[in-house]
């Protein structure tokens, strides 16, 4: 347990320590890391319903949040380092083969999103907008900040960022803490902006830490994974997928966890019913966080629009117990409810020795139907399709 704990103390030093755009130029070679590699990799140990595959499309250091252009440029973030990176598959074999650095110098880079030709990028307090940046992926231009007043803290500070149907950006704030309560309705909430930063809003309270949403191709509302909180037991609390109908909607935190389990320091203020309960309770400290309606031409048809989920995996289990998530799970549902949890890729934790070779962070359905799926541990960019 010291060791896990000095890893991660470790770990916060280093995001704390990286500097923001305003201070560091972008002038950085291209990490070391071949583009395309199969070394510390075991896809063979990877188990995939039948007709399904899994190769490698690209390697990217630390490679977190995804967005994928029309012009089928992926845009990759770092956040365990400084960087934005772009991917161009420019041969149609479905392995990147050029790749760029975007920015670097970035404090907690983990939000990427794409809106008429320009990149978006999330600091941990600071949004950033690269125009035309498809055009100039070799000399990026000056990036414009569009906004600068999130909070400045590290835990749970790292944003995952989209636009959503309406146009709007989306921005999470992360409580700063595993549990507390904040007189600051910016903690533990989804907010959202105009493109151009102006009139931010509230959009969700109640919201732990979330590092992936995504909205229903039919209906058009927002989905959301949001992990436990810790030091409740190995079982205890399930983490969460969530459906926000209107907003200005609570889901919970700090009072009351995956629906039902009130929390022992503040679930004596409110019950567990005056809340948005889950669409589907997850695994315990499973993780969750990128997720995206099935929409591929080329899965069967049985999986459309099932939610595909990445599990980033556990950390707060005992060593006896074992890991839960690191893998791909997907949520069949209806009515806004769901009715179904299944995996869908395992195979990244190695059981017998409870050590995780690979993390799954986020998920992009490409054009061509095939999933392209993050890795933050290996460093890698899989690409799962399916053929009759």
């Amino acid at each position: 347990m010291a060791k896990i704990y000095l890893i991660i103390l470790m770990g916060w030093f280093a995001a704390c320590s990286s500097k923001s755009l305003d201070e560091k130029s972008t002038e950085e070679p291209v990490d070391e890391m071949s583009l395309i590699s199969y070394d510390g990799l075991d896809l063979n140990a990877i188990k995939l319903p039948d007709g399904f595959t899994i190769d490698v499309f690209a390697r990217v250091n630390n490679a977190r949040a995804m967005v994928l252009t029309e012009n089928g440029t992926l845009f990759v973030s770092n956040r365990g380092g400084d960087k934005v990176y772009a991917l161009k598959d420019t041969n149609g074999d479905w392995k990147a083969d050029e790749r760029y650095v975007i920015a670097s110098g970035l404090r907690m880079p983990n939000g990427v999103a794409f809106k008429d030709g320009s990149l978006y990028v999330a600091e941990v307090s600071k949004l950033w907008r690269f125009d035309d940046i498809e055009a100039n992926l070799e000399t990026p231009p000056k990036p414009v900040k569009i906004y600068d007043d999130y909070p400045t803290d590290a835990h749970h500070g790292w944003k995952y960022i989209s636009f959503g149907p309406d146009g709007k950006l989306y921005i999470p704030v992360g409580a700063p803490c595993n549990i507390c309560e904040s007189k600051n309705e910016m903690y533990a909430s989804i907010t959202r902006m105009n493109a151009d930063g102006s009139d931010r809003e509230v959009y969700a309270h109640g919201v732990r830490n979330t590092v992936g949403f995504t909205w229903h191709p039919e209906t058009g509302e927002m989905w959301f994974t949001d992990n436990g909180r810790d030091w409740l037991g190995n079982e205890s609390p399930a983490c969460e997928l969530n459906r926000v109908t209107e907003i200005g909607q609570h889901f919970g935190y700090p009072y009351c966890h995956a629906g039902e389990v009130k929390d022992p320091e503040f679930g004596d203020k409110y019950p567990c019913s005056d809340f948005v309960k889950p669409a589907q309770n997850l695994g315990p400290h499973v993780a969750p966080l990128g997720l995206k309606f099935c929409t591929s031409e080329a899965f069967p048809t049985e999986y459309k629009n099932r939610i595909f989920i990445a599990e980033h995996g556990s950390w707060n289990r005992d060593a006896d117990v074992g890991h839960t998530g690191h893998k791909i799970t997907m949520v069949a549902e209806s009515n806004g409810q769901g009715v179904a949890y299944d995996d869908f890729a395992v195979g990244f934790l190695n059981k017998e020795t409870n050590t995780a070779w690979a993390r799954p962070v986020d998920i992009v359905f490409a054009k061509d139907g095939s999933m392209l799926v993050s890795d933050d541990l290996a460093g890698t960019i899989f690409r799962i399709s399916y053929t009759e």
